[in-house]
Order: structure tokens, then C-alpha cells, then sequence
């Protein structure tokens, strides 16, 4: 990305913070500051690193000196001011100078207790809201570059699932199958696995569960569900698959959550809310008489973290936009017996929603 793409973005995050009220925005290490700058500090530090962010004037980093020249070398370095603060000072002072007084700031969601309080120390009479709160769609549109991103990562994701369907299910650990997605994400270009949940049997019962020790049988359904970030970008799609021949209700549940999710997309266009796309889906099960089991929200949005807002759930009013990226997952969830779920990763445009996971999603068959 060049300069003037990290300046679109900064003054994007100033009018937004405008817009919702706020004197500006305080940004410690993580995917915002990332994704605002291009820096990722060396190493997780106790030292306050913050870039400040308010409407009408030049963003600025602190950083300690230290490491000020890594600051400096970042992608997104030319768009700001980069100021350093030695050790012996107080950073919460330094930042405090760049703050106005008795005003309300939007912070990062994982910015450390440690520099809240000092900050609130420093700064009396300020106020501060949590970023997803104050500005949840700041990173929620997306531009060409980031979709392009998104689609690479997400055909990584698909071609991961086409080697796995190669490989023996019968027989084997969870914790096996899903060591196996691990490595082929690698292979497939990713540099960071954020999951590999392979769910067997009574296993897939639990959208979370943590791949163990469980040997998968012969008869088994398999939640697959894994993702991560391929070029700072995230992937996450789910399939689900049988050991052997599966039986009539197995096939009947995975084609109710299949006529769910293909309706979800359907229904994405401009303008509609984000909570409508879960209640097309939920509708969907609910009438086949499994609403019950259905005990998730239908989606979340994606970028350069695999969850982040908008998400697809009751009470959401907010407009889908075209740029929005977002997964649409149902699923349906037996006790003790198995589950079922499907998921791609969409992007909403002009003229409805375009799939970024193009495998099969019918009930495929494993050795």
C-alpha cells in the first residue's frame, strides 16, 4: 500500500470520530493500528506505544525512542508524525499534551488497563469508549486492495479443504486432521493459523469445540472449520463431511442448513439490515423444526482480523454497504449425537452479494 492509501484511511478514522461524537481516537498495538499505519510494534512491550487520531489535523504516533526507527520504517509512516518519549518520562503525560482537555476519546478494544489508568491519571476529566463501540464500522467497508486480499486468502482456505478431503478421516485423532489443515493453510500462503476445529460425531455438537483426542469413526459427521490470515488478511470457511455413506436424517439436516445458508445469501444486498440476513436463515430452520438447535449468530464481518464487526444477529439495524465482508455460517446442532454447519465469507456489492469460498457445499464423503 502507498502513502496516500494510509492518508485515506487516517482521515477516514478522523471523520468518523467526528461523526460519532469524539474528540479523536487513541490507537494502541493491535490490527487497528496496523491496518491505520502499517506498524506493528517489535514486540509486546509494558512501554505506551499510541497514535492519535483527530479530525482536521496530522495523525501522530508516540512511540519509545527506542523504537522510534521501526516506527519510522513502517508502511504508513510517511502519512504521520512520529514523536519518541525516553525512558524516565511519563508517557501519559507526553500523550496528554496532544489531547484536549475534557473531552471524550474512542480507545482501542485491547488497549492495557495499564495505559487506560495512566492515561485517565494523566488526563483528568477526559472520557473514553471502546473503539467497536464508538466506531464499529471503521474498518467494516472494504476498498478494492482489501477484497482482493480477502479473496486470495479465502481460495487459500478453499484449496486447503480440497487437499483434506484426500487425506483419511477414519481412524484418526481430531487433534490429527486438524494438525493436517494446519500445515496445508501454511502451504496455502497463510503466515498465521487462527483455528482448526474438526468436530466428530457428538464432537460437532459444540460450533467451538477444540479438536482432542476423539478418533473419528466410520459414520461420523465432521464439522471442519478453520481460517486464519494469508497477507494480513483473514479466511474462514466451514464444511462439513461424512466418514462413509451418511444416513437419510444426516443428509436431511446438512441440506436444511445448505437451503439456510444459500437463502442468507440470497438475500444480501445494499440497504438491507444485517440482522435480516440472520432471520432469513433462522427462518429457514426453524421451519424445518430445528430452530432450537440453531444457537449462533449467522455471521461477523472479516478483514484484517478473522472477527470484527458488522455482525449477522438479531438486533443489528445497521445497513449492509458494498465493501462490507462477512461470513454466513448456520448451523444446526444435535446433542450428543452431531452437528451441521456451512460457511463462506461474502463480500456485499452493487448488485448483491459475491461469494469469496467457492468449494462444494454439498455433503461430501471421507475415507
Amino acid at each position: 500500500m502507498a502513502r496516500d492509501d494510509y492518508v485515506r484511511r487516517l482521515e477516514r478514522a478522523g471523520l468518523a470520530a467526528a461523526e460519532a461524537g469524539l474528540a479523536g481516537l487513541i490507537v494502541t498495538p493491535g490490527p487497528d493500528l496496523v491496518w491505520l499505519c502499517g506498524y506493528r510494534p517489535p514486540a509486546e512491550t509494558e512501554r505506551l506505544t499510541a497514535l492519535v487520531i483527530e479530525p482536521g489535523r496530522a495523525a501522530r504516533l508516540l512511540v519509545p525512542v527506542l523504537e522510534r526507527p521501526d516506527a519510522e520504517r513502517a508502511a504508513g509512516a510517511g502519512a504521520l508524525e512520529v514523536a519518541g518519549w525516553s525512558d524516565g518520562a511519563d508517557p501519559y503525560v507526553e500523550l496528554g499534551k496532544w489531547l484536549a482537555p475534557h473531552r471524550r476519546y474512542g480507545v482501542s478494544d485491547g488497549m492495557w488497563a495499564l495505559h487506560l489508568l495512566g492515561l485517565q491519571r494523566a488526563v483528568p476529566g477526559g472520557g473514553y469508549a471502546a473503539l467497536t463501540e464508538a466506531v464499529p464500522m471503521l474498518r467494516a467497508v472494504k476498498d478494492a486492495y482489501e477484497v482482493a486480499r480477502l479473496a486470495a486468502a479465502g481460495a487459500a482456505a478453499d484449496a486447503t479443504y480440497e487437499d483434506i478431503l484426500g487425506m483419511r478421516f477414519g481412524g484418526r485423532r481430531e487433534s490429527d486432521v486438524a494438525a493436517d489443515l494446519a500445515r496445508l493453510l501454511v502451504e496455502h500462503g497463510h503466515s498465521q493459523v487462527d483455528f482448526t476445529v474438526v468436530g466428530s460425531g457428538p464432537n460437532g455438537a459444540n460450533p467451538h469445540h477444540e479438536a482432542g483426542d476423539r478418533v473419528i469413526e466410520d459414520g461420523d459427521m465432521v464439522v471442519l472449520d478453520f481460517g486464519g490470515l494469508k497477507d494480513g488478511y483473514g479466511s474462514d470457511t466451514t464444511r462439513t463431511v461424512h466418514v462413509g455413506e451418511p444416513g437419510s436424517e444426516e443428509r436431511k439436516v446438512h441440506g436444511i442448513v445448505r437451503e439456510a445458508q444459500q437463502a442468507a445469501f440470497e438475500a444480501v444486498r445494499p440497504g438491507i439490515a444485517c440482522q435480516e440476513i440472520d432471520r432469513v436463515a433462522r427462518r429457514v430452520i426453524k421451519a424445518a423444526g430445528y430452530g432450537e438447535y440453531f444457537i449462533h449468530r449467522t455471521g461477523h464481518g472479516i478483514g484484517v482480523t478473522t472477527h470484527e464487526p458488522p455482525y449477522m444477529v438479531e438486533g443489528e439495524h445497521l445497513p449492509l454497504v458494498p465493501g462490507m465482508c462477512f461470513s454466513i455460517e448456520p448451523g444446526i446442532y444435535l446433542p450428543g449425537r452431531f452437528g451441521v454447519r456451512i460457511e463462506d465469507i461474502v463480500v456485499c456489492t452493487e448488485s448483491g452479494g459475491r461469494r469469496l469460498n467457492e468449494t462444494e457445499r454439498g455433503l461430501a464423503v471421507v475415507a
